[in-house]
This record gives C-alpha cells, sequence and structure tokens, in this order.
C-alpha cells in the first residue's frame, strides 16, 4: 500500500510538471509551422486523397492480371427430371451439386489498360506533390500570421514604453508647475498624452489577442491552450541578392511543386487519352475453365461416392476470344474526342499555371528588394527621430517648445518605431518566399 501511494504521488508530480512545462513553452516560427503542416484539416484531405490515388492505381495494375471466379450451386428436383449418369429422363426425385472455375485473360486491348496504368502511376506522383503543395501553403500562411503576432507583441513593448515617457512627462511637468516654470495647460496636455498612450496600450493588446487567434486558427491549435510565440532575429538582416526573377524561376521549374502538379497533370491527361484511343481496337482474351459435378437420388438408393464422381465428371477447356468494336453508339469515338479536348484544355492550362508562377516569382523578388530599401530607409528614419526626440525634451525641460510639441514629437518617433519593426518583418517574410522559390523549404527537414 505503501508504495502505490509513493507510485501515485510521483505519478500526480510528473503531470504537474508537464502542465507547468507546457504553459511556459514558448513556440518558434519553424515549430509553428511544423504543428501547423502536420495537425491541419487540408493535409488530412490531401493525406485521404492521396489514399484513393493509390487505390486507383492498384487497381489499374489488378486490371492487368488474370481475373478468377469460382462458383458452386445445389439442386433439388422433384419430379421429372434429367439424369446426369444416363443423360435420360426419370421421375424420381434427385439432388445435383455442380462446381466451377474460370479465369480469363486479356492479351491484347490497344494497350488501354498498360495506358490506365501509367496514368493512375503520374497521378499518385501528382499526389504526393498536391500534398507539398498544401503544406508549405500552410506553412506560408502560419508565418504570415506568426509574424504579425510578433509585430503585435514588439507594438505593445512600444506601446508601454511611451506609456512610461508619458508618465515620467507628467510627473516632471507637475514639478516644473509647483516650481513656476510651467503652467496648467502644459499639466493638462501631459494628462492628455498619457491617457492617449494608457488606451493605445489597451489597443494594443487588443489586437495582439485577436491576431493569436489568427495563428491559433491556421495551426488548428487547441482553443483552451495558451500560445506564446518567441523569435530571435537574425543579425545582418539583409542579405544582398542579384539574382533575376528568370533565372529563379528556371530553377523552380524543375521541383517546385506547382509547376511538378502542372507537368503531372499534363502526363496523366496523355496516358488518358491514348486510353481512350485504345479502345477502337480489337480485343484478345483467353479463357480457360474447370468443371466438375455430383449428383444422386433421393429415394435411397445406392450412388456413386462423391468423390468418385467429382474426378469422373471433370471438365477442362480453354479458349480464345476476339472482340472487334464495329458500333457502339459512337460512345468510343466520343470519348476519343473528349479526351483529346480535356489534352487541349490541360495543356493550355499548363501555360497558365507556369505564367503565374513565374509572376509570383517576379513579384515576390520586387517585394523583397523594395523591403529591403524600405527597411533601410525606415532605419535612418528612426535614428534621425530618436536624436530629434531627445532634443525636444531637452528643450521642453528648458521651456523653448510646448507639451504640444514634445507629444508631437514622441508621436512620430513611435510611428518611425513602427515603420522600421513593420519593414523589418516584412522583409524577412518575402526573403523566406523567395529563398522558397529558390528550392529552399519554409521548415528546415
Amino acid at each position: 500500500m505503501r508504495y502505490i501511494r509513493i507510485f501515485m504521488f510521483l505519478l500526480l508530480l510528473g503531470c504537474i510538471s508537464l502542465k507547468i512545462q507546457s504553459q511556459d513553452k514558448k513556440w518558434t516560427l519553424e515549430e509553428c509551422m511544423l504543428y501547423a503542416g502536420q495537425n491541419s484539416p487540408r493535409k488530412n484531405k490531401q493525406d485521404a486523397q492521396n489514399s484513393i490515388y493509390h487505390q486507383n492505381y492498384i487497381e489499374a495494375i489488378g486490371a492487368l492480371l488474370p481475373s478468377l471466379q469460382g462458383s458452386t450451386n445445389a439442386y433439388f428436383n422433384f419430379g421429372r427430371g434429367l439424369d446426369a449418369e444416363t443423360n435420360t429422363y426419370t421421375d424420381i426425385n434427385s439432388f445435383s451439386n455442380n462446381y466451377s472455375l474460370y479465369t480469363s485473360l486479356t492479351l491484347f486491348d490497344g494497350l488501354s489498360k498498360i495506358n490506365r496504368v501509367k496514368m493512375q502511376k503520374v497521378t499518385k506522383l501528382m499526389g504526393k506533390q498536391q500534398l507539398q503543395k498544401e503544406k508549405d501553403l500552410i506553412a506560408y500562411e502560419t508565418m504570415e500570421a506568426f509574424f504579425n503576432v510578433l509585430y503585435n507583441v514588439e507594438m505593445i513593448k512600444l506601446a508601454e514604453k511611451q506609456l512610461d515617457e508619458s508618465s515620467d512627462n507628467l510627473k516632471q511637468t507637475k514639478r516644473m508647475e509647483e516650481l513656476g516654470v510651467k503652467g496648467l495647460p502644459d499639466v493638462a496636455e501631459m494628462s492628455a498624452k498619457a491617457a492617449a498612450d494608457r488606451y493605445n496600450l489597451t489597443r494594443q493588446k487588443n489586437i495582439h489577442t485577436i491576431s493569436v487567434i489568427v495563428l491559433k486558427e491556421k495551426m488548428n491549435f487547441p482553443i483552451d491552450q495558451d500560445l506564446e510565440i518567441i523569435y530571435s532575429e537574425k543579425e545582418d538582416l539583409i542579405v544582398n541578392a542579384n539574382e533575376s526573377a528568370l533565372s529563379i524561376y528556371e530553377q523552380a521549374k524543375d521541383y517546385n511543386p506547382k509547376a511538378q502538379i502542372s507537368k503531372a497533370t499534363i502526363q496523366a491527361q496523355e496516358y488518358s487519352y491514348k486510353a481512350s484511343k485504345g479502345n477502337l481496337f480489337p480485343t484478345i482474351s483467353v479463357d480457360a475453365g474447370f468443371s466438375s459435378n455430383f449428383s444422386r437420388y433421393m429415394d435411397g438408393s445406392d450412388y456413386i461416392s462423391f468423390k468418385d464422381q467429382l474426378r469422373d465428371r471433370r471438365g477442362h477447356y480453354v479458349g480464345f476470344t476476339l472482340s472487334v468494336p464495329l458500333f457502339s453508339g459512337f460512345s468510343r469515338t466520343a470519348s476519343v474526342k473528349r479526351s483529346k479536348a480535356q489534352l487541349i484544355i490541360t495543356r493550355s492550362e499548363q501555360e497558365e499555371a507556369m505564367r503565374t508562377l513565374y509572376s509570383e516569382i517576379e513579384q515576390a523578388v520586387a517585394d523583397e528588394k523594395g523591403q529591403a530599401e524600405e527597411y533601410k530607409q525606415a532605419q535612418k528614419q528612426t535614428e534621425s527621430m530618436e536624436i530629434a526626440h531627445k532634443m525636444n525634451q531637452r528643450k521642453y525641460t528648458e521651456g523653448l517648445i510646448s507639451a504640444l510639441e514634445l507629444h508631437t514629437s514622441s508621436n512620430r518617433l513611435v510611428q518611425a518605431q513602427a515603420e522600421e519593426l513593420n519593414a523589418s518583418l516584412k522583409y524577412e517574410l518575402k526573403h523566406r518566399l523567395v529563398n522558397y522559390y529558390k528550392g529552399i523549404p519554409f521548415i528546415s527537414e
């Protein structure tokens, strides 16, 4: 009993420890993307679709193999019937039992079945690319939501810093009023500034809460659990890249999931077209079978044993069948024409898909370069605003500027800091997107 209590205590202690660890866990960007890719309903849906593709492939292979069928039946004959041994009619009640085994193999069908196997194989491989495309899209959407949360976290820090500064300025102004250096309007202005900063802090916290909800939705994260993120900024954020969109596009055509899906779709449709043309050719098949039976009278008379009858009455056959499609209501020719038209449509869609892929790459490269320049300018703007704000604080203390001017200076500094933060995160997002088109996955394997 004592050991049971000790075991239960250790188990309870372990559960509490795991709960505390889960509450204290901070999620990195890669962990969030990995979790989203593993738990997304869209990923599970594509997994199920790939299972269907696999079964279609197995079924197409099975169509190339010989078919095998077995059958048996039992008959009770009452009254006039045919005697299986003498082949004469009799009025005695009888029982008969038949057995047969049948196999058939298609030798030639215009390569229709072979082309269907190739089509299903390409479709199966295409399903893997569709799954990878879905994972990449989930990872990118999660990354966008993650950076949005990160931006709001930093905005809360800026709002708190701004509130602390306005609170300190309010205290300083009140002391200066007591000394007769500042007047009541200055105190009122500083009070209004502190109230506005307090409101802004509350507003930023609410925005952050909403952004966390969006991130949880993208990750399919449990709604009853807290989610905290952590992100380590790289030292050298801006990477000078001179690669053109065309060179990246030439690389992406060989490995990008969108390009691979487009190619696989054309291949599958080409095999479908060939399979439909195969239906216009004659079909040659070979058939083979085995049969035997057992019978006896129901009047109690003697009869040959079951084993001997099956042995003596067994029969075998082998046959070949040639089937020539002469006319089937235009269904075969219509199927060929539909497949050919669908192939033309697929090729047109492939051209559109590749053009869209190039446009996406070109836009991503342009966005990366634009965001890099924007971030550099935002850094310079923040540095200038920090210097100007420090000088304005000194001027305000010396009575050279009003509280309203200091208020405006503080807001301009916070706005510059927010723009710098926004530019840095946008650049990071676009830089990762360009790397993805170069073949670097969002999530490291």
